[in-house]
């Protein structure tokens, strides 16, 4: 069996076991939070948030298929919660693809710089800038590369200080987890 195949059924195997699906809510509940208070909107198509640092840390935990079914289940709560604007599934299909590469990059592996600055460089660049470049083209009526300068400034600028905070905030969650014996891997 692939080495992501494998990853894939570990985490599919997260989804069975209750420990983990409170977890799953917790972080979920946390993602959702973030999104709220944790996210700046510069325009109607350019925000600034810390919600990704939850995502990063349900990947991390619970793999690729479960951080992909809880960021998207996170997506659609916080806009039934508070919608802005109408519902667009395609943001909740780039949630999904952000748990996933996080789960990727991060389950059951060192938290390493390298791994912090792939995994975010990804999403900024193929979800952030690619994808929800284009939801918001589709859905705003405005043309892609007219939006695209200030969404691939913003996610260029920010690409350095998110990997770093991303990789502070995974090594001492996994530190606090770990003194706490909530969880059971070593790294």
């Amino acid at each position: 069996m692939s080495k992501i195949a494998k990853m894939y059924a570990e985490s599919f195997g997260e989804l069975k076991n209750v420990r983990s699906l409170v977890g799953l809510a917790m972080l979920t509940a946390l993602n959702v939070a973030l999104s709220f208070v944790g996210t700046v909107e510069v325009t109607q198509t350019l925000k600034v948030g810390t919600s990704f640092l939850a995502v990063a840390l349900t990947g991390m935990l619970y793999g690729p298929a479960a951080g992909g079914a809880a960021a998207a289940l996170g997506d659609v709560i916080g806009y039934l919660l508070k919608p802005t604007g109408p519902y667009f599934p395609g943001f909740t299909l780039s949630a999904f693809l952000g748990g996933t590469v996080y789960g990727l990059f991060l389950y059951r592996g060192k938290i390493t710089v390298l791994r912090a600055v792939l995994s975010k460089g990804l999403l900024n660049l193929a979800v952030n800038m690619g994808l929800n470049t284009l939801w918001s083209s589709l859905l705003y009526g405005k043309g892609f590369f007219v939006i695209l300068p200030a969404r691939a400034l913003k996610n260029a600028l920010l690409l350095p200080l998110e990997a770093a905070v991303l990789y502070l905030v995974l090594r001492l969650a996994l530190a606090a987890l770990r003194q706490a014996r909530l969880i059971r891997i070593p790294r």
